[in-house]
């Protein structure tokens, strides 16, 4: 699987969405300083962070059917063409209304990447090489999103305009791209009526996992939106005390999905994303639990370690149950449902943390991933998934 080049050319194509919101967060104070002129240039900056998964959320569906019907590969590369050029043309469209735009569009090339980078994955891969392989995106993501996150902080520190830059490796990426996916053969598809027709129930199936995503997603970002502001509560106004928290989340995430296939080998579909959801839970608990950095800090590499047995198993089960010519809609579901929860986190955890505070807050959190747990393991329980 390893020596495949369709495996690295996707890999690649994911790495690049976790891009789209995360980049430019070291640059917000110094984008906000800079058009500082702008009327209610605080909230348009920090829309520039949640602006492309609105899109995504929007857009993925329809994503999803279009490369159902007119196929994977041309979307997916119209799809990083748009990914450069929208990503970087922040770095210098002169008004901050002008990036927000850009932003948007951006939104818009990640959901054409997303689904279609997903919906390839159920074309090439079956069985367990899928979900071995969707242990490896979220590994390669995460680790891949800590060294851009990393290279955006040192280029904010020289400008806060330089991160947009970062974005241009859609155009490095393309190239081997275009020579290493080709187009899944559909013709045996429309030949059969549909080909695979996966789980009886899969409509059903599909929008639990779908809802199921919305939720998880909603409270993950919990750590990204809350806990910088947390750590100011609580005597750690230091950056560098937030980027810890992320980077250790990152990691272990990282380390954990690649070791999924192992797990879930060993436990079944059911019970690995189930042991997630506890050892998630388990890391809200530990930041309800202490009011310190280093609680903090053990809180976020559990929460991190977690949710690496918990993502892959979305897409995976979706496209294990869904019929062969509804994969791109299906995967276009889920996306949305992931990004829609992301968009909605801060929405939803606010007043939450306004009425509650935060320790509450995150008790909160922990007592609603423990049903989740069980609702997954039953979903997912053998001879059903």
């Amino acid at each position: 699987m390893a020596a495949d080049p369709k495996v690295w050319a996707l890999l690649l194509a994911a790495t690049l969405t976790i891009m789209s919101n995360a980049t430019i967060t070291p640059a917000l104070p110094g984008l906000e300083a800079s058009f500082a002129d702008t009327p209610n240039a605080g909230l348009l900056t920090r829309l520039l962070v949640t602006a492309p998964s609105l899109l995504v959320a929007i857009a993925a569906p329809f994503v999803g059917m279009a490369s159902d019907r007119f196929g994977r590969r041309p979307l997916l590369l119209a799809g990083i063409v748009l990914y450069a050029i929208s990503g970087t043309l922040g770095a210098v469209l002169p008004s901050l209304e002008g990036i927000l735009a850009s932003r948007l569009v951006l939104g818009l090339a990640v959901a054409l990447i997303m689904t279609t980078q997903s919906a390839l994955v159920g074309d090439y891969f079956a069985g367990p090489m899928r979900g071995r392989f969707m242990g490896w995106q979220m590994g390669a993501t995460n680790l891949g999103g800590f060294v851009f996150i990393a290279l955006a902080g040192w280029l904010a520190g020289i400008s806060p305009r330089l991160p947009f830059l970062i974005y241009a490796l859609g155009f490095a990426y393309l190239p081997f791209l275009w020579r290493a996916l080709p187009e899944p053969d559909r013709s045996r598809v429309e030949a059969t009526g549909g080909g695979a027709e996966g789980n009886a129930d899969w409509p059903r199936l599909v929008a639990i996992i779908s809802v199921m995503s919305a939720l998880t997603l909603t409270i993950f970002y919990i750590i990204p939106t809350q806990i910088p502001f947390y750590l100011v509560s609580i005597g750690h106004p230091e950056p560098a005390a937030s980027a810890q928290a992320m980077a250790l989340l990152t990691i272990t995430g990282g380390i954990s999905a690649i070791s999924f296939a192992t797990v879930r080998g060993r436990l079944g579909i059911g019970l690995t994303p189930a042991l997630g959801y506890l050892i998630i839970a388990g890391g809200f608990f530990v930041l309800h639990s202490g009011e310190t950095l280093a609680m903090v800090r053990i809180g976020a590499l559990l929460i991190g370690l977690g949710l690496g047995y918990v993502m892959p198993t979305f897409v995976v089960s979706a496209l294990n149950a869904a019929p062969e010519r509804r994969r791109g809609a299906v995967t276009g579901t889920v996306t949305t449902a992931l990004f829609l929860g992301q968009f909605l986190s801060p929405l939803v955890v606010q007043p939450l943390v306004e009425l509650y505070g935060y320790s509450t807050t995150f008790l909160i959190a922990a007592i609603l991933l423990l049903p989740m747990a069980g609702l997954i393991a039953w979903l997912l329980r053998p001879g059903r998934a």
